[in-house]
Formats: C-alpha cells, structure tokens, sequence
C-alpha cells in the first residue's frame, strides 16, 4: 500500500508531515470528491501525481493532454453531479481561459468545481508572474488562497461547498512556497458526498450570447453579493488582536511569512488574516481598519490588488511602493518594509563575503538523450547552418545553456514562432529550427504542425520524444507507454504527425553521426520548400532501468589527448591539466551508444566490464528495534531550524524528511514543523536551498539570524546571497568537502576554496568529507553522503538535545528495505564518529 493512501486512511485526528500539495490532495479525498482531473505543471503535479493517483478505487483521477481539456472534462464531472477538482500552474489557466470563463458563468445546480491553480511568484518554473486575481475577479469566480498547510487540507471541503450553494466555480489560488514545502497537518473525519441526480434535459447549460448575459447579470448582481455576505463571518476570516497600535492586514502565503517576521522581531500587533481575496470581506476589513490608531499595513504576493481593493474603500494602508517589483514576501522583506515606517527595533546584519558565488544555471541531466542534439545544433550553429532555435517549455528549454535553443514563448508555440519569421523572412526557412518535446507536441504542438502544412510553411519542426512529462517529474504523457491508470496508450505520435501530411524522419537521439545528417538533410529540404517533422527517440534518462546506468567505459590515459572534447556533461570532469576522469553522476548514457565516446577523436574512451572496480560490499546487519527514549520538554529550546545549501540530486530534501520523523518523536509534534525546499528547475543541477524548523515557528521562509545550524553541501553554495545572514551570531555551519563544477564553466571559474574558508573564518565551521566517507562504506557514488551529514549534525547543539536513538528510529522509519536501514545507520554512525575526531 502506497504511503498516500496509508494517510488518506488514517483515522481522524491523525498528525502528518506533508506537502502542501499532499495536504490539498488529502483534503480532496476526505472532502469526498469524485473525480480530479490536471495537466501536470510545476508547483501543482503533486496533488496528482504523488497523491492522488494512489487512490483511483476512491476518486475517478487522470491526466487530460493540456489544461483547456482538463478543465472541459471537469466541468463535465460537475454537470453530471460529481464534485471535481481539476490542477494546473497559473500559465494553464490562461491556456484554458476560454472553458474557465465560459463555465464560470453557468448557474444550474451542478456537482463542485474547484479550479487549483499553483502561482509562482519568483519564478522558479514558470515564464510569467501574472497575478491571475485580476482576470478571476473579472469573471465572477471567488478565489480562495490558503494561508496554511492545515488551510491546504481544510479547503477543499469549503471550496466544493462554496461551489454548490452558490453554483460556481472556485478558485483555490496556492503559492509555489506553500504548495511544495511541508507542514504538520491534523486531519478530520472524512465524508462522503452523493452525486447530484441528472435534470431532466441539459438546455441550462447552454450560453449563447443573450443567455450568457443573463448569466453574468445574476453572477454579478447576486452570486458575489451572497458569497461576500456569507465570507464576513466565514473561518476563512480570522483576526488576532495585539498589543501594538498598529496592524496588519495580510492574505494566502503572506500570513505565515508575516507571522515568522513578527515573532523574531518580537512585535504583536493585530492582525487580520484574509484567506479569500475575491469577494472581499467588505464590513470585516472597515471594522478591522477603524480599530487600528496607528498605521496599517497590507501584505500579499503578485500584484497589489488587494492593497488597492482596500483603498477602494478609502481606507489608508501602506503597501508596496507604485511600481514596486515585489511579487512574493520573504521574512527579511518584510522587516525591511516595516523598519522604513515604524520603530521596530531589528536590525539585519549583511555579511559581506567579497567572494562572488559560481553561476550554476540548471542542465540537462547526465545522460539526456538531449545532449547529442545539443551538440549537433551547436556545430551547425557555429557553422552558420543555423541562424536561430525556437524552442518550447519544459526540459528542451535547458538547450539555451548549450547554445542549442534561443527563443521560448509558451507551451507549443515554438514552431508557430518559426512559422511567423519564415513568412516573414522565407530565405530563412533552411536557417531556422523548432525544439519541442513529445507531451509539448501532445499538449498544443500538434496544431502548429497542423498549421505549417495548412500553410504550406517549409522548414523543421524537431521533436524531442523521451516518451514522458519529464520537467515535471515523470507523468505520462499521450506519447508514453501506459497513462494513470496503467492502460496501454493507443495514441502513437510518429503516426499522429505522419497523418498531418509532410515529411517526417525519426532517429535515435544518441547517434550523434544519424542526428547530424538527418538535421543536415531537412535543412536542404527546406530550402526546397519541404516542412519536415524530425523525431528524435530516447527514453529519458529517469526511466531507464538503474543496472542499464552502471558505468562500463573508462578512459585510456595512454592515447587520450586532452582536448577536452569529451568534457560534456557533468560525468565528465578534466583536471587543472585536462586529464578527463569520469564522476559518480555518470549514468553511461542509460545503456546507449555513450555520446563522449563518440566525439573521442582518438578513441580513448573504452569498454570495460569493470570500469568502476570492484565495489566493496560490507556485511550489513539487520537493524533491531529501537526503543525511543522520552523527552523532557524543558530541556529542548523553544524552537529549532535549520538551512541545507548545495545543488539539485545532492539528497538534500532527505534532511527534511528525517528531521520531520525525528521531532515527530518529540514534544515539538504538539507544536508546528515545516519544511521548504526548491523545486523546478533548480533541481537539476542548478543551486538548491531547503529550510526545517520545528517548535515557534510559522513559515519554510526563514527570518535572518534565526537558524542554529547551516548546512553546505556543495562548498561555494553557501556564498549565496542571504545565506549566512540566516544563522544565529552563535550558529554551527557545516562544510562538506564537495566541489561541482558546472559544465557550462571553466576551472578557474570555480572560487578558490581556501579563500571562502578564509573569509569564514570568524564563523563556528566544523567540516567534514561526507562523500569520501560515504564512498568508503562501500557507497560507489556517495548517495548516502546527506545521511553522513545528518549523523554529524545530530552531535552538535541544539539537536544534540535529541537522545541519538529517536535520530536512528527516525531514520529507518524512511529506509524502505533492510539493506537501505544497514547502509543508512552505517552512514549515519561514521558521521556521529566525526566530532571524536
């Protein structure tokens, strides 16, 4: 049984650590809905994909090919009485604006329909931060915007509710910060809903023109009065009093990051806590606002609507200055802001380093069956074969960083982008390629095939099949072998594109001589006028079976040459003299024809059944059972946190998990735990940055000069900006002697390691090498390095309050098999060891 569908049937009351996506997705389930629908879009997969696929015998779950049909299928749930919910990014819901506007003007009784929309407000995976408030306020739909991970589990139930007496649509608004940190959630007796019995006829659901009117007459003049009436004493309304004179009015994510700057600052002021934002709690906020002698304050992510909704309402506030870029609040913004009006006496103390930190832009992960296109679109770029690569959302938008891409607009529209600048200039039909992937092509990409044959526009459309949704994680796409539920895809893209007409060539995409010469021969086509669809095929290097990723080349030190040439990718990394030796992130292209071997010009690369060694096994033991010690809760401190820098496939949400287990065994679980971690595209390869704090906490945001102990998994990561202004002026950090060269840099652009320790060198540093460790355990490729940390972090204070046998249970509480539980405690124990010598 999946670990989802363990919590889903929990008895109420139950306490978890979870995803803000987990929380709404559980929320979902005991909400009683009936079916969920999406497209999978970074912040809001995880309600699907980690979630609720798990429980299909409970709710109808699956994955439409892009947003607009997702949000079709859920409204077809609602008119046939199931409750629905249906996830995407915000970027999808401007995709399928059309069916949200539509059917937010429906009025019949229906089923629920609540639209999850994850916002991403930095971004860290999105190309845009609209602030979509505006265009749902406009069509009438009320927004709700969680201000907690309890918030995430409870409104899902309030939301279909809403959705049913006021026979609407409704928005759930979720932050990226919230939606992928985690958070302690209780949860409740769940229920269950019937479905709605069918009308006699369907004629309500009809919207032509003057019943659409209609329809928005009565949205306007009585649904949104009713819902505004209803939100004044609603428990989305909550409202502190302090003892300050002035206050805080703030909405969504803000609450808690508002909360975790106010408690290290030591100020109480009243606070009104709004957690939906469209319609307004008109007379709440007057109410509010007239108690409040001194100033009052607005705190929101994106736009500023509510500050200017309030001010509608010729209520004085002070929110984010006329042209201000802020789009979301961290603690240390928000001390700032408020120290520019009030006395709030904090000071913040900037800690200059004068080192700069390595720019580490995310990459395609070793072993992409990407990486030989790459090369090849490169080569004929630098051959001016190629003048320009419109490219697409997802993984292939990486390519920019190999100078194989260099437009992206939004989901699909890569060759619509070439078509328009063919028209406009057809001598560069044969100059010009398109880059989309296989569930791009599936979501909107088949309608710009469809439109270069419809328009007779010659030139190459390149599709990147790696037979999944990768950027995403790994759903299945059209494309893919199976869908959710396990069932076989009928659909095949190579016939699905044969089928618009055209010329089509299919190759595999680690033959780097077959990618070559295919480009080279459509780019001769379209010269005479052809529009071909080149499909390049290689299964994405997550999907591979991991025996096929075990390295079986090595290099030939006597004939190689040092050119550098097979210095392509992160498994691969020369020397200060450019001798090449391989990393533990080889992944031996997942079996396949190895792509540095085949640019070696002087075949230095070779076979070798043994390339890694012998690895060197140790007896392990089966752990026994632990007894877990009680606590004194007057021996712990008032609150822990801490902060893990390094970069993507490092193990760093590990920590996170750990430490959630182990203070679960402690008196902190009948207080507040988080954890935040960076998602998108952060996570492969670029830098990465998690947070856990248990105890007075509010916030996976943490405040400056609040966290004990500083993690530095990669060693020039904690040169990012405002990472050491988070630690306590009595603070640990710990430096793990690891060095990641990117593969866009060079040597010497990495920081010199003893400068960064020099500059230090006022901080309390214990450092440790938790790879070498790990690997000398008989763990090749230094996986178990976080856990070699964890055991370190455990000896110093304030965790070491913590007896070591919680650390242990807690630890094998998230080791799934025996022979993980021996290598983790091993791994763990070694870096115990550490302090002794």
């Amino acid at each position: 049984m999946s670990r989802f569908k363990k919590i889903a049937e929990s008895k109420a009351g139950s306490k978890f650590i979870l995803q803000g996506n987990e929380a709404f997705a559980l929320g979902v389930v005991h909400a009683g809905f009936h079916a969920a629908d999406g497209y999978p879009g970074t912040p809001s997969t995880e309600v699907i994909d980690k979630s609720l696929k798990y429980v299909q015998d409970k709710i109808k779950v699956g994955w439409s090919v892009n947003e607009a049909v997702a949000v079709g299928v859920a409204v077809g749930h609602s008119v046939a009485g199931s409750d629905v919910v249906v996830t995407m990014k915000i970027p999808g819901v401007f995709q399928a604006g059309d069916v949200i506007t539509t059917s937010a003007f429906y009025t019949a009784e229906a089923g629920a329909l609540v639209i999850y929309a994850a916002t991403d407000y930095i971004p860290s995976s999105t190309q845009h931060v609209i602030d979509s408030r505006h265009f749902f306020d406009a069509s009438r739909i009320p927004v709700i915007e969680p201000r907690s991970h309890q918030d995430m589990y409870n409104i899902p139930a309030i939301a279909a509710d809403i959705s049913k007496k006021f026979r609407t649509p409704v928005v759930v608004l979720a932050s990226t910060i919230l939606a992928h940190s985690e958070g302690l959630v209780v949860t409740k007796e769940p229920r269950t809903i019937v479905q709605r019995p069918l009308p006699d006829t369907l004629h309500t659901w009809m919207t032509m023109p003057g019943i659409a009117r209609q329809n928005y007459n009565k949205a306007t003049q009585e649904r949104i009065p009713q819902i505004k009436a209803w939100l004044e004493n609603s428990e989305l309304i909550s409202e502190e009093s302090g003892d300050e004179d002035w206050g805080i009015i703030v909405c969504g994510e803000s609450d808690m990051i508002v909360r975790e700057a106010l408690k290290n600052c030591n100020r109480k002021p009243s606070v009104l806590s709004l957690g939906m934002t469209y319609p307004l709690p008109v007379e709440r906020i007057r109410k509010f606002a007239s108690g409040i002698k001194g100033k009052l304050f607005v705190f929101e992510d994106g736009d500023r609507y509510l500050e200017n909704k309030i001010r509608l309402l010729e209520i004085p506030v002070i929110g984010k200055e006329e042209n201000s870029i802020i789009t979301d609040w961290s603690p240390e913004m928000i001390l700032e802001h408020l120290a520019k009006h009030i006395d709030i006496n904090f000071t913040i103390n900037k800690k200059e380093v004068g080192i700069k930190p390595l720019n580490r832009p995310p990459s395609i992960c070793p072993g992409c069956p990407y990486r030989a296109f790459a090369l090849c679109v490169d080569k004929l770029k630098k051959q001016k074969k190629i003048y320009a690569a419109f490219g697409d959302i997802g993984c292939s938008t990486l390519l920019y960083f190999l100078n194989a891409l260099d437009t992206v607009c939004c989901m699909g529209a890569s060759d619509t982008l070439r078509q328009g600048f063919v028209l406009s200039r057809p001598d560069y039909a044969a100059k010009t390629i398109s880059i989309i992937g296989d569930s791009c092509e599936c979501h909107t990409g088949l309608d710009a095939t469809r439109n270069a044959i419809f328009r007779h526009t010659p030139g190459i459309k390149v599709i990147l099949d790696n037979s999944i949704t990768a950027m995403t994680g790994g759903q299945p796409a059209p494309s893919s072998k199976t869908n959710l539920a396990g069932v076989p895809n009928i659909f095949n893209l190579k016939r699905a594109v044969e089928a618009e007409g055209g010329r089509m060539a299919v190759v595999d995409s680690y033959n780097l001589k077959e990618i070559e010469k295919a480009l080279t021969e459509s780019l001769e086509e379209a010269g005479r006028g052809v529009f071909t669809t080149l499909i390049l095929e290689g299964l994405c290097i997550h999907e591979v079976e991991n025996k096929k990723k075990i390295r079986k080349i090595r290099h030939d030190y006597d004939i190689c040459k040092r050119c550098a040439r097979c210095n392509i990718c992160p498994g691969i990394e020369p020397d200060a003299d450019r001798k090449p030796s391989f990393t533990s992130l080889c992944t031996f292209c997942g079996g396949n024809a190895p792509v540095c071997m085949q640019r070696c010009p002087s075949s230095a690369i070779i076979y070798d059944d043994n390339a890694i060694g012998k690895i060197k096994i140790p007896e392990f033991k089966k752990v026994d059972e632990i007894t877990i010690p009680t606590i004194d809760k007057n021996v712990l401190p008032e609150s822990l946190r801490v902060a893990i820098r390094g970069i993507g496939g490092q193990g760093n949400l590990f920590f996170g998990k750990v430490l959630s287990e182990v203070v679960l065994r402690t008196p902190y679980a009948d207080s507040n735990i988080i954890k935040g971690d960076t998602h998108g595209m952060a996570q492969l390869g670029g830098p990465v940055i998690s947070t856990f704090s248990s105890g007075a906490v509010y916030s996976p945001v943490l405040a400056p000069g609040s966290v004990d102990v500083l993690i530095v998994m990669e060693i020039s990561e904690a040169l990012r900006p405002g990472f050491l202004e988070l630690l306590k002026p009595d603070g640990t950090i710990i430096f793990n002697n690891f060095a990641v060269l990117p593969v866009t840099a060079k040597k010497g652009d990495y920081p010199d390691i003893n400068k960064i320790y020099d500059a230090l060198k006022d901080y309390k540093i214990i450092k440790i090498d938790a790879n070498k460790t790990a690997q000398n355990l008989g763990d090749i490729q230094g996986k178990t390095a976080n856990v070699v940390v964890l055991g370190l972090l455990s000896t110093i204070t304030p965790f070491n309050n913590i007896p070591e046998e919680i650390w242990l249970s807690a630890l094998m509480s998230v080791s799934p098999n025996d022979f993980i539980k021996a290598a983790n405690k091993m791994s763990f124990e070694a870096g115990r060891k550490t302090v002794s010598k």
